[in-house]
């Protein structure tokens, strides 16, 4: 039996915040019939990530440091999507930006909700194949390093911890045990 959904009606809304990259906004809800409550909901233009994987079976993952976190993180390449951009314009133009190569073909993923109980951020992954060189400049407040991972080592870089950024393990995830039949030499995380 399918649960019943809330219904839910905004009272009121006010922003609290507008930023250059995300917006906070302050919701007064009414759940059913119970009383008012408010939500705070980060507003945001949406993102893609990308699983660059080159024709020797290895991925271009990026290192870079993370403020929020205070350490540096190993990564897929990921990025905002600009206003009047598609996402497979913006995961091309990330790809270039952060790991300094464009895609032959990008296959659709998936898509998903990054924190769907406070933010609007929805995310596009892709797989990119047939990579080549193409560099576009990086964004001036980062300082991406990239590093290229044997495919078959992405599992135990997960499980150990090395990889600990939650868009990267699920779209790593996918590319690799999901969508090994299209990956290079149709070699997938077993290799």
């Amino acid at each position: 039996m399918m649960p019943t959904m809330l219904r839910t009606k905004t009272l009121a809304s006010r922003r609290q915040f507008a930023g250059k990259i995300l917006s906070l906004r302050v919701d007064t809800i009414q759940i059913a019939d119970h009383s008012p409550v408010e939500r705070e909901i980060v507003e945001h233009p949406g993102s893609v990530v990308i699983v660059p994987v080159t024709d020797r079976s290895t991925v271009l993952m990026v290192r870079q440091w993370r403020h929020a976190t205070g350490e540096e993180l190993l990564e897929a390449p990921a990025g905002h999507i600009d206003p009047g951009e598609t996402p497979e314009v913006a995961a091309q133009r990330e790809l270039q930006e952060e790991t300094g190569h464009i895609a032959a073909r990008l296959i659709k993923l998936s898509e998903f909700w990054i924190a769907p109980g406070w933010c609007t951020e929805y995310m596009h992954a892709y797989l990119a194949l047939g990579l080549s060189a193409s560099r576009l400049d990086q964004d001036v407040d980062e300082d991406v390093g990239v590093e290229e991972v044997p495919l078959a080592r992405i599992p135990a870089l997960i499980s150990s911890g090395a990889i600990r950024d939650a868009k990267s393990i699920g779209t790593l995830l996918m590319a690799s045990c999901l969508w090994k039949d299209r990956l290079p030499a149709g070699r997938g995380a077993s290799s």
